[in-house]
């Protein structure tokens, strides 16, 4: 008899169908997130867990999976995961890290760029008609990239993808991380590290690379923008909550840093109303990873993890 898996979101049909050779899956290809009352419904009798960072498995769920073996996340980030509870009934949380480094270091200077050289301001401004003139000397000035500072909160694999392309801008690199690089990768890189609040005060652009946790909560708030120059401009393609949305709504609309570039959001899908409102901010919907190629990647990574604990194997990305 095939175990049952669930996979809670809407994944490409060749990977469902790959696993359907090997298991009972039930596929969730309606691709809404399941409230928790539904979600521990569709995982009644079920051994693994394909999911993404929007499903929530604490403790209250996991109680009612009492044959769940792992839960698969298809992302780097399981912060949507109780790993210690996990652990505690001897359920395997595994991630995809490695595979979306260098698309989500894309959308990070995608997001930078367009921040920086007002390009959702412009682009709007050319769709409602209001480009009347062919050239003003003083139309949608913005930041010059090359041969800024560009500051990195969280010199993690994405961190350190950011940061090689800054070369093409002739930038300088700073970084702050919990742990120091050794001076051999600081070298490779082209960063220097400096304590949070010198790079706060220092970078043009601030980016933001830290995972969630508790720890990183509010990372970025009141305090640590107001440190900021008010010509900077803070980037965050991270996760949501490590930057405190209503401090930095505040900033923007006072004009204290002169913009923002956000794909992570507090309580996502939700957004704060304020942001829809703010000329100066680009705004996109959690696509730091969203390509073609590199989502079928973290699928197909996912479900070799999955399969792996399944089947007796050791999975090739454990979290615990």
């Amino acid at each position: 008899m095939k175990r049952r898996i669930v996979i809670t979101r809407g994944i490409f049909p060749e990977v469902a169908e790959a696993l359907s050779q090997r298991f009972d899956v039930v596929h969730n290809e309606e691709d809404r997130p399941w409230p928790p009352g539904e979600l521990a419904a569709q995982m009644a009798g079920a051994s693994g867990a394909m999911a993404t960072v929007m499903d929530k498995f604490d403790e209250p769920l996991l109680a009612r999976c009492p044959d769940l073996k792992v839960i698969s996340n298809i992302a780097v980030g399981f912060n949507n995961i109780d790993v210690a509870a996990c652990t505690k009934r001897g359920i395997r949380v595994t991630n995809t890290p490695g595979v979306l480094d260098d698309t989500t270091a894309d959308l990070t200077w995608s997001l930078l760029m367009a921040a920086a050289r007002r390009i959702a301001e412009a682009d709007a401004y050319v769709r409602r008609g209001d480009w009347k003139i062919a050239f003003g000397v003083q139309y949608f000035l913005g930041q010059d990239i090359h041969h800024a500072t560009l500051g990195i909160i969280g010199m993690g694999r994405i961190g350190q993808a950011v940061a090689r392309r800054a070369r093409g801008f002739d930038m300088r690199v700073l970084y702050h991380n919990r742990t120091r690089l050794s001076a051999e990768d600081e070298k490779r890189i082209g960063a220097n590290y400096v304590e949070r609040d010198a790079l706060l005060a220092r970078a043009d652009f601030v980016v933001v690379m830290a995972p969630y946790s508790q720890a990183t909560h509010h990372l970025i708030g009141a305090a640590e923008i107001a440190k900021m120059k008010p010509t900077a401009i803070l980037v965050n393609s991270a996760r949501g909550g490590v930057v405190d949305d209503a401090a930095l709504v505040q900033a923007l609309k006072e004009k204290r840093i002169a913009g923002a570039g956000l794909d992570v959001f507090e309580g996502e899908p939700k957004l704060n109303a304020e942001y829809a409102k703010l000329a100066n901010v680009v705004l996109t919907p959690h696509i730091g990873s969203a390509s073609r190629a590199t989502r079928i990647v973290m699928c197909n990574t996912a479900a070799a993890n999955m399969s792996a604990v399944l089947e007796g194997r050791e999975p090739p990305n454990p979290v615990n």
